[in-house]
């Protein structure tokens, strides 16, 4: 499973602490999300996809869906 939330934040124009902040966790939690160090909850996967203008499908892909 590969997340695109480094490459979707950054379209964005947000940092991490930005993200962080809106949904409401650490920036540390945002930067182990995005290096596939920590599986964000459902929870978190939801409000992410909602800060990042996006699908939570499309903000985690299957890799062989690319």
């Amino acid at each position: 499973m590969k997340n695109r939330i480094r490459e979707l934040r950054k379209t964005s124009k947000l940092s991490q602490e930005e993200v962080a902040k809106l949904c409401k966790v650490s920036r540390q939690t945002i930067n182990a999300i995005e290096n596939n160090k920590y599986d964000p909850t459902l929870q978190l996967a939801f409000k992410l996809a909602y800060v990042l203008d996006t699908t939570v499908d499309e903000l985690f892909r299957n890799d062989s869906s690319e």
